[in-house]
């Protein structure tokens, strides 16, 4: 939902997936501007000063899913599990839940300090806020919780795994709830960084992103679907598919976050989108 405009701002147009607003365009003092959400959002500003890049929250939101989104492809690749044993492939799968509850939890930070319209954000750093008008919180929102479904699945298929067979070669199965979790989340950003429920902006960084982060939920999903475990024989529906998804998930997790660090490089001036 769009916060306002500076006083003596006229609207131009604006633009979004309904009923959010992502998009504005608007004439001040003469001068035509342009307001995006996220382009707002990824202002690489430290203190009203520009930052390095180590020192803002994207640059290390960005890592924080690289090195999580690195343990989950890790630990899904049938000859890592065949090295190191069942055991240390659920430690890989649930060191990774770890960074990435940490990366969920500064990208909802990042929003909730973040001024829903032009302007600065909040004077004091805020831990929480109730926002289901703004589409960035819901994402964000939806997303940490999906991290802790995460968290929960692979805690328990780590302790599992410490007593498993040698031969098994799946420590972890993707839990649905998370992976729904996840899904849900990735169509809300990839809606508002293309300012549409369906959109097409492959020269824009930040809708590739997000892009990237949609399609590692839908194989995330499929893992899910392949690891269901069929109730008469105990088996998965298909393991391979729940391998394999959860690889390619975590691989457009990891290529969408690494894009993360020229995103913010490319906002430290608020930009357009």
């Amino acid at each position: 939902m769009w916060g306002g405009l500076p006083e003596g701002a006229r609207p131009v147009s604006t633009a979004g997936p309904g009923p959010f607003v992502t998009r504005v365009v608007y004439e001040l003092d003469g001068v035509e501007h342009v307001w995006s959400s996220r382009a707002h959002r990824k202002r690489a500003l430290r203190h009203g000063r520009a930052a390095l890049a180590w020192q803002t929250r994207s640059w290390w939101i960005a890592v924080l899913f690289m090195i999580g989104s690195t343990c989950f492809a890790l630990g899904a690749v049938p000859g890592y599990v065949s090295l190191v044993g069942i055991g240390a492939d659920g430690v890989t799968f649930f060191v990774g839940s770890i960074f990435f509850t940490s990366a969920a939890a500064l990208q909802y930070l990042e929003v909730v300090n973040t001024a829903p319209a032009v302007g600065p954000g909040p004077t004091q750093l805020r831990f929480v806020s109730w926002e289901p008008g703004r589409i960035d919180w819901l994402a964000t929102s939806i997303q940490l919780v999906g991290t802790v479904f995460f968290n929960i699945s692979t805690f328990r298929a780590m302790i599992e795994s410490l007593d498993a067979a040698p031969a098994s070669l799946l420590s972890w199965r993707p839990d649905a709830l998370g992976s729904v979790c996840f899904l849900v989340a990735s169509w809300l950003a990839f809606a508002e960084a293309g300012h549409g429920w369906l959109s097409w902006r492959p020269h824009d960084l930040g809708w590739v992103i997000a892009a990237l982060n949609l399609v590692g939920s839908i194989f995330f999903g499929l893992s899910a679907i392949g690891a269901y475990v069929i109730p008469s024989s105990g088996e998965l529906l298909d393991a391979a598919v729940a391998n394999s998804g959860t690889f390619l998930g975590a691989i457009g997790f990891l290529v969408g976050a690494a894009l993360l660090i020229p995103e913010a490089s490319r906002g430290r001036v608020a930009g357009t989108g």
